[in-house]
């Protein structure tokens, strides 16, 4: 039985690492690109009940602009399919979704020196991901790419409760604070939580395709000085990193 559930996982991961060959990230830093962002976010979330039917709002809010914030597309063939936008919450930077709509929750964690990555406003094209069901999985990577860059205690999950499942079953994450009715999206939304550092040794293994090298990370979230000019799109590199794990731990083919 438990050989059949690993051929399983490893076929599934084989899957989505060959749809991952086709990805681009690319940093959302110009107002064009924030603006197919907040197109996609629109067509997005009212599919799914998280928006008013307003074609006035763009769906773009001030958080998009702090500091902490880093704003990813997701590419298919050219095609902007998928977005999230992830926070890097510490004690001095507080800004993100988990902390306004959770603050009796966050505030005390982060007063006791927790780090947070806080991934939100995920956001796939309805038919692209009728097609491509793995289509999450490949934008959530930026999350797990922000834990492992940004060295946090935590990667946070602000979602509708009928999500709660995925997270523990991916993410092993565990409730926060429980569901809470928040009038911006006319729903209840929860916060879960997954342990960075047990994510870290148990995720990778699990779901190769999460893998990265550290440059991909850096391109992803060094600020501008550091890059200099930032790249239009960022490859993915989970296929070498798996590639390079195999080679030192002789994992088992998943490719």
């Amino acid at each position: 039985m438990a050989h059949a559930a690993q051929a399983k996982i490893s076929g599934f991961s084989a899957n989505v690492m060959r749809f991952l060959e086709s990805i681009e990230y690319r940093r959302i830093e110009s107002a064009d690109d924030l603006e197919d962002i907040a197109r996609l976010r629109y067509k997005a979330f009212t599919t799914v009940g998280l928006a008013r039917e307003n074609r006035d709002s763009l769906l773009i809010d001030e958080l998009d602009f702090k500091p902490n914030a880093h704003v990813m597309g997701i590419f298919f063939d050219e095609q902007l399919v998928s977005t999230i936008r992830v926070h890097h919450v510490t004690a001095a930077h507080r800004d993100g979704v988990a902390v306004a709509q959770f603050p009796d929750v966050m505030h005390p964690l982060l007063d006791a020196g927790k780090t947070f990555i806080d991934p939100v406003r995920f956001a796939a094209d309805p038919e692209i991901m009728r097609e491509y069901p793995a289509l999450p999985y490949l934008t959530l990577r930026v999350a797990t790419m922000a834990t492992v860059y940004f060295d946090v205690d935590f990667c946070l999950s602000v979602t509708k409760p009928n999500h709660r499942a995925f997270y523990k079953r991916v993410f092993q994450s565990i409730e926060l604070a429980g569901p809470r009715y928040v009038e911006q999206y006319q729903n209840h939304l929860e916060l879960q939580g997954a342990n960075a550092h047990e994510l870290k040794r148990t995720l990778f293994e699990r779901y190769p395709f999460f893998q990265s090298q550290p440059h991909e990370r850096k391109l992803m979230f060094a600020p501008r000085e550091e890059l200099g000019l930032p790249p239009l799109t960022i490859r993915p590199t989970a296929k070498y990193a798996v590639e390079r794990a195999r080679g030192a731990m002789r994992l088992p083919e998943l490719l």
